[in-house]
């Protein structure tokens, strides 16, 4: 039988996510995540692949908005529930899912798509390229010490019910948005995916608490969402400190959180996941080492409309470079486009046909579309060539950002 493809109906969604469990392995999501991202499916966006009455294939987009360097939130397709069951592998099923997709997101009018690989081999060949990357670590508190600025111990910290202080911690979430790219503009709803708890997602751990940090008027300029794990053995206690998310406006309320989060009684661990490579945690530490600093690939990125998503962002340095882009999955992306800007806000994209400056596929320009990774080192790994004396340098300065992208939370 012929495999059929559609958009999704409403009634379907159950039996389209029990497939999309099972391509993950099987392992059932807790009610609340299940009920949460059913709420958020927008099924006119999602795609099924069925082999009769069987659902086989999966794909998914998000409306999202992303911030991009200098501050604009331009629309995204956040791809997500991407999935083949595991008998109909190695027949199309992805890349004719990507295909719909990607042309779905064009006829749509946004310019990027966006994803979090579960194997980052994947996506590659549909011209994703990885565009930020996330710290993890682990801090041994009986050997790190934290050095704070002033006005650390002026900060107020309040233990608060975290669905009560929800609306002040999405308003410091908002407010860091335009400062850091690649961040989501949380669309409503989204708010509750940092609220997900129940003994499921525990992990061993306490319920969720949410501490807040307030300037003297009571106005709330941080948070940290957290658990903790009470780890016992014959030696006493070896508590954890599992951190869920940190944000504040001002670098005495975000040291004043960490310094909570180290100096929590009974614990001698504080991990955290998810953070921004250049996060200020790294220089207030004692000792980089005993933090255990560990990296991975986090949001990957597409142009899906090359010079709309090119003159959707501001440049760091003049540029004035003629792009040979290869996309052999888009083609409409392919070709020679000249690229200017004037390093103040204004850019201009449009075709050209001069000879080229630079040569590089659409994946190496998703890469460095954030700011986070220089086309320089993509370079020196031969995933780009310099055609005209220079312009490397000119067109990496004008890419690079002052502040690294980071994706705060999975989707």
């Amino acid at each position: 039988m012929a495999l059929e493809m559609r958009v999704l109906q409403s009634d379907e969604w159950d039996v389209w996510y029990d497939q999309l469990e099972l391509a993950f392995g099987g392992v059932p999501e807790s009610p609340q995540e299940r009920k949460l991202y059913k709420s958020l499916t927008e099924t006119e966006r999602s795609l099924g692949v069925w082999d009769g009455g069987t659902c086989v294939g999966s794909a998914g987009a998000f409306s999202f908005r992303l911030s991009v360097p200098g501050g604009a939130t331009v629309p995204a397709a956040g791809v997500t529930m991407v999935g083949v069951s595991p008998t109909h592998r190695r027949r199309g099923v992805l890349t004719s899912l990507m295909r719909r997709q990607l042309d779905d997101i064009r006829a749509g009018g946004e310019p990027l798509a966006v994803l979090t690989a579960s194997d980052p081999a994947i996506y590659g060949r549909f011209g994703y390229g990885t565009a930020t990357y996330s710290l993890a670590v682990e801090v041994d508190t009986t050997r790190v010490r934290l050095t704070v600025p002033p006005g650390t111990g002026e900060v107020r910290l309040r233990l608060v019910d975290p669905e009560r202080a929800l609306a002040d911690c999405e308003r410091v979430y908002a407010a860091l948005v335009p400062l850091r790219p690649g961040m989501p503009a949380r669309q409503p709803g989204w708010e509750r995916l940092a609220l997900l708890d129940g003994p499921a997602l525990r992990g061993g751990g306490s319920a969720q608490k949410c501490v807040v940090a307030e300037r003297e008027d009571g106005e709330v300029v941080g948070y940290a969402r957290y658990r903790v794990k009470a780890d016992r053995d014959h030696t006493g206690s070896d508590g954890k400190v599992e951190v869920a998310g940190v944000d504040a406006l001002d670098p005495a309320a975000y040291a004043a959180l960490w310094r909570y989060l180290f100096e929590i009684d009974l614990t001698w661990t504080v991990r955290a996941n998810t953070r921004p490579v250049d996060d200020p945690l790294l220089h207030l530490v004692s000792d980089v080492r005993r933090s255990r600093p560990r990296f991975r690939d986090s949001l990957h990125l597409r142009l899906v409309d090359l010079p709309a998503a090119l003159e959707a962002r501001t440049y760091g340095a003049p540029a004035d470079v003629v792009l040979d882009v290869e996309d052999a999955f888009c083609p409409w992306n392919g070709g020679r486009w000249r690229l200017t800007a004037d390093g103040k806000g204004a850019a201009s994209c449009t075709r050209a046909e001069e000879p080229a400056d630079l040569a590089l596929s659409v994946r190496e320009l998703g890469s460095a579309y954030l700011g986070g990774i220089t086309l320089t080192s993509l370079a020196a790994a031969g995933l780009v060539r310099e055609l005209r004396a220079g312009a490397l340098a000119e067109a990496s300065r004008a890419f690079a950002g002052d502040v690294a992208p980071w994706l705060p939370h999975g989707f």
